[in-house]
């Protein structure tokens, strides 16, 4: 084959593992032999349709087969790949199809109309409707492919097809267009926590050695089955759980929406052996009802990110012989940068671990040099998983790296004697109060302990003589109660005073990405006030 891409994973797999099932959804199994053809036949009805080499294809929709199928087409037709979080307004939508540009959107029926009004205005020139009836919903399927009343701009919309039409048009061979590792595959925007979002162009490289990455921290084998509880548009899931288990040769379930006492059936159902996840889907998933009873023996990865573990639930899952592999990184990494060995999850508490095996990480000081162990600096990484820089940002793409190729991560942190990562925060979060640097995560990570509390932030509020001071967020956990002065109390002792909350904040549910990571902006705005 002259594809070199992960658009080729399907077929090089394809007389490997044929009959095996690749993909578990809604009741239903795809074998690699199902799952193959009807991304080669997606390919060629792109081709078709007019989708050419480098054009941008979006996907819009929660997880379905039809997001890899799609995804895998991109790659053999040399297009690039383009997830949309189905939890943004049109605006945000239409914003991003423009930036990228998409010539075609492919999207869950359910969100035609939020299809229709993000993409009015953009290139997109013609949409593909998959059947929500595939991932077990109950519309009317193929209602707004048909015109059905999606939206009063329906008629200003590009053609529409359903997605089986489409896929049923192409012919079953695999198109072999030349794909190399340096070729784009997928752009992925940032979460957008402030501002614009940006594209993140990740190269076939890019995420072929994400994957060798975590195959070979985390012991990925085709025996694996990974349960998939967050969306496919955020990267971690995508890269570090559904394409190093396909590419492994292993199977993977597919679920649209977390739900903690399904995740509990299924992890028996189908024998899982692997869920990743941020720290409040494990607790989530401990604090539930059916967690002492729930068979979860097959359980033997959890990998988890965005935060440490609290210490309660880590002994929750320990009570049942399991450990976590914590985690760092971000989308232009592919996600990867380091990983906390399960073995290392105690007596390095609270670190995100060492590098991934073919990935480089450093603490640089203000002058871009190293800085020694135990002082804080910024994290900057480097290796073939680290994008080449963003979608048509030029400057900004400069901006993003140090001498050396270094990016530059705007995370704030340190390394031990040992070599072990300890992210201080994001550069943008911390708080300087009369002088000194406050890092919220730390301030944030003694708060959770307290059984009351469902999850923290903590931000900084302006101050008079100090320039700034922390304020803590909190969401109670049901039935808790807590008060301001008995917070501060707890923390006097466990702090510096000048680390503890000034005020307290309590709402009843804390903003959120899509990817499980607080709106600090948002609560800045709501809650920042003094």
């Amino acid at each position: 084959m002259e594809n070199f891409g992960i658009g080729s994973w399907l077929q090089r797999r394809r007389p490997k593992s044929g009959n095996k099932a690749a993909l578990i959804a809604g009741g239903r199994e795809v074998s690699y032999e199902q799952l193959a053809e009807r991304s080669a036949r997606l390919a060629n009805a792109f081709r078709d349709r007019g989708v050419g080499r480098g054009d941008r294809v979006a996907y819009l929709g929660e997880n379905d087969p039809s997001f890899l199928e799609t995804l895998f087409a991109c790659g053999l037709a040399g297009a690039v790949f383009v997830p949309l979080n189905t939890r943004l307004a049109p605006p945000e939508i239409q914003y991003q199809l423009r930036d990228c540009g998409a010539v075609l959107l492919v999207h869950a029926d359910s969100l035609s109309d939020l299809a229709v009004r993000g993409g009015a205005g953009t290139a997109v020139r013609r949409r593909i409707v998959v059947d929500d009836l595939r991932a077990g919903g109950n519309h009317d399927a193929g209602a707004n492919a048909r015109g059905g009343g999606a939206s009063p701009a329906a008629a200003e919309s590009p053609a529409a097809e359903g997605y089986e039409d489409a896929v049923a048009s192409g012919a079953d061979v695999a198109p072999d267009e030349p794909v190399g590792l340096d070729d784009g595959a997928m752009i992925l925007y940032t979460s957008g926590t402030t501002g614009h979002p940006k594209g993140a162009l990740l190269t076939h490289g890019n995420i072929t050695w994400n994957c060798i990455n975590v195959i070979v921290d985390f012991d990925f084998a085709s025996t694996d089955v990974a349960l998939m509880i967050s969306p496919m548009f955020h990267v971690a899931s995508l890269n570090m759980g559904v394409l190093p288990t396909l590419l492994k040769g292993g199977t993977v379930v597919l679920e649209p929406k977390f739900d903690a006492s399904r995740t509990l059936q299924l992890i028996e159902q189908h024998s899982v052996t692997t869920i990743s996840g941020v720290p409040t889907t494990y607790q989530l998933l401990c604090e539930h009802p059916d967690w002492a009873t729930a068979d979860i023996s097959s359980l033997n990865k959890l990998t988890c990110g965005g935060s440490a573990v609290p210490t309660r639930v880590l002994e929750a899952y320990e009570a049942r012989g399991l450990r976590f592999s914590n985690g760092y990184g971000m989308t232009e990494t592919a996600p990867g940068a380091t990983t906390l060995p399960a073995s290392r999850s105690r007596d390095k508490a609270g670190s995100s671990g060492l590098p991934h095996f073919f990935t480089d990480v450093r603490i640089a000081d203000p002058l871009g040099d190293p800085s020694p162990v135990g002082t804080v600096g910024e994290i900057q990484v480097k290796g073939p998983n680290v994008i080449h820089g963003y979608w048509g940002r030029p400057d900004e793409s400069a901006a993003s790296y140090a001498d050396g190729g270094w990016f530059r991560s705007g995370d704030m942190g340190y390394k031990d004697p040992d070599g072990f990562v300890f992210v201080s925060d994001r550069l943008k979060d911390m708080i300087i109060s009369g002088g000194e640097n406050i890092y919220p995560a730390e301030v944030e990570q003694a708060i959770i302990e307290l059984e009351a509390v469902g999850s923290v932030a903590v931000i900084g509020v302006p101050d008079e003589k100090w320039g700034e001071v922390p304020r803590a967020v909190l969401v109670l956990r049901e039935g808790a109660q807590l008060s301001e002065d008995q917070l501060r109390a707890y923390l006097d002792g466990k702090l510096a005073r000048y680390k503890i909350p000034k005020s307290v904040v309590f709402i009843n549910e804390m903003p959120r990405t899509a990817s499980g990571k607080i709106r600090k902006a948002e609560l800045r705005q709501k809650s920042g006030q003094p």
